[in-house]
Parts: C-alpha cells; sequence; structure tokens
C-alpha cells in the first residue's frame, strides 16, 4: 500500500478511536451523577476505553512509527473538536447555554 494512503488511514482510525475514547468518557461523565456506584462506573469505563484504543493503536501501528503518530494525531484532532463541540458552557446538544 502507498505510504501516504497507510499513514492517511491511521490518521482516519486514529480520528475514530478519538471519538469513541472521549465520546464514551463524556457519556460516563454524564451518568456519574445517577449512577449507585460512581467509582465502580468510572473505573470500569476508564479500563475499557483505554484497553480497547490501546489495542487498536498497536494494530494500527503494524510495527510503524509513523502509523502510530499518524494514529496519535487523529486521536488527538478528535478530542480537540469534541471539547469544542462539548465543552464547558456547553448543553448536550453542543449549544451554548
Amino acid at each position: 500500500m502507498n505510504f501516504t494512503v497507510s499513514l492517511f488511514l491511521a490518521f482516519l482510525a486514529g480520528a475514530a478511536l478519538g471519538l469513541g475514547y472521549y465520546g464514551g468518557l463524556w457519556l460516563t461523565i454524564q451518568r456519574l451523577p445517577t449512577a449507585g456506584r460512581p467509582g465502580l462506573l468510572a473505573s470500569v469505563s476508564l479500563f475499557l476505553r483505554l484497553g480497547l484504543v490501546l489495542v487498536a493503536f498497536y494494530l494500527v501501528m503494524g510495527g510503524r512509527w509513523e502509523r502510530l503518530l499518524a494514529c496519535l494525531a487523529g486521536f488527538l484532532l478528535a478530542r480537540v473538536l469534541l471539547v469544542r463541540r462539548l465543552g464547558p458552557g456547553r448543553d448536550s446538544r453542543g449549544t451554548s447555554r
């Protein structure tokens, strides 16, 4: 596969992983106030999200550090976009309060 294409696909995979990871974090935080055992919910959520992302990073990397960096860049871009969309001063639909 072309090197540039593989980096672009790794970037897209990282963005998808970031959306899943940070979206899952956001959902967890939304449920914490009503959870019967919030500590357990937060811990299980962390370990599931972290485990899935680490395995996916390893698979996307395929032994190439360039792909890992591209994947990480997509992951971080997803974080920036979600913070802008759902960050402080926003409601659950992403609109200003």
